[in-house]
């Protein structure tokens, strides 16, 4: 007999999937040019010249063992030296090759953090609006998750809400800064304060509470915003990144756990992680790849664009009479639907061959989100489309 729980999540499929599927749809019907498809989170800019060239090098003059071998359980020795080299250099940090694991995109980074601190009946806090995913990737592990309401004026954290959920069972939380799907970008104050509502409960509970950071989008950040490392307010920091975003890779799957040096057990967590991916098969990312992007962390793709779509349609909309927190990051933008039921509003927008994501799946019913990774003349060109829609709707 199959395994129930995953033949039952048949009938919930990823909104934004199939959000997704249905603008390729129409694509083939009337040309994709002219589905204006702000569904999916792809980032729309080309991988830099300059990595093409590296993997070109390496293909032509490396040994091909080094290349397509597995690496070691916890990744390429000289890639994690690389990574906690660049993330001290950047950050102030003193991450050595020991606190670093090197993990398939943000996903499987998560998959590790996850498992590294919850088991069976334990709970993650996180707060909405958050990643869809974050639901399956918790619950299947057998922990839960448990979500703060939204603090829809400004999408910073409600901590009064949050320091209200934390109870016995909490083992983490966790936090996605610059956010999907809204934009926002955690402020320094706010991080401060929940730190200390960490370590305060903690010292209550007796038992310390982890926090996890979620950071592909951590080089998409747009002119005058601080973007704060989180791991400085708070030892107990795991950080989970991807380089998806940053240099266009997202078909690649490479990304890194980072456990905070003054974590006690800093060391041992990443020996686990090599562990736990005997259980999940989330291990050994490619070699090539590793190697590829190790002579590429401080770079990144030309992400400028995503300001540009950004604040074309954050302007466009307000002008509209959309009400929308202005974002900091990312290339998401996250409005308040001009009716309650926001599912109605992105079904109406179809018609108009706009493709949104209704925010209920978001933990925030009444808004929606626009994945605005797209050519910048498409951006140009939908905002006549979002005009006849909000005229002939509303």
């Amino acid at each position: 007999m199959l395994v129930q729980k995953y033949a039952d999540m048949l009938k919930g499929k990823s909104v934004i999937r199939m959000l997704s599927e249905f603008a390729q749809k129409r694509g083939k019907e009337i040309g994709y040019e002219n589905v204006f498809d702000y569904s999916l989170g792809n980032p729309s800019v080309p991988v830099p010249e300059a990595f093409t060239r590296t993997c070109i090098e390496l293909l032509e003059k490396e040994e091909p063992g080094k290349l397509h071998g597995y690496s070691q359980s916890l990744g390429n020795p000289s890639v994690r030296r690389k990574v906690a080299d660049s993330l001290n250099k950047r950050f102030g940090m003193n991450y050595t090759e020991n606190h670093i694991f090197m993990a398939s995109g943000a996903a499987g980074a998560l998959a590790h953090a996850f498992r590294l601190i919850a088991a069976e009946g334990d709970e993650i806090i996180t707060f909405a609006p958050f990643f869809p995913e974050y639901t399956p990737y918790v619950n299947l592990t057998g922990a839960r998750l448990k979500v703060v309401a939204p603090q829809t004026i400004d999408f910073q954290i409600n901590l009064e809400a949050f320091e209200g959920m934390i109870g016995e069972k909490t083992k983490a939380v966790l936090v996605n800064t610059p956010n999907n799907p809204t934009g926002a970008v955690y402020s320094r104050a706010v991080l401060e304060k929940l730190a200390k509502i960490l370590d305060r409960k903690s010292e209550e509970l007796g038992h310390r509470i982890y926090l996890i950071s979620d950071e592909p989008y951590r080089e998409i950040i747009f002119t005058g915003v601080e973007a704060p490392y989180v791991s400085h307010f708070y030892d107990y920091t795991i950080s989970c990144y991807s380089f998806s975003k940053s240099l266009s890779l997202p078909g690649e799957r490479i990304g890194y756990v980072a456990v905070n040096p003054a974590c006690p057990d800093a060391e041992t967590m990443i020996q686990m992680c090599g562990q736990i991916s005997r259980g999940i098969g989330h291990n050994c990312p490619a070699s090539l790849i590793q190697l590829a992007v190790a002579e590429h962390l401080d770079k990144t793709a030309d992400l400028s664009v995503y300001e540009t779509n950004g604040m074309l349609l954050y302007e466009e909309l307000i002008r509209l009479g959309f009400t929308c927190v202005k974002p900091g990051g990312t290339f998401y933008l996250f409005p308040k639907a001009l009716e309650e039921d926001a599912k109605l509003f992105c079904e109406k927008a179809l018609k108009y061959d706009l493709v949104m994501v209704p925010g209920d799946s978001f933990g925030c019913p009444g808004y929606f989100r626009m994945a605005y990774c797209i050519d910048t003349k498409k951006v140009e060109r939908s905002l006549e489309a979002i005009r006849e829609f909000v005229k002939n709707e509303y």
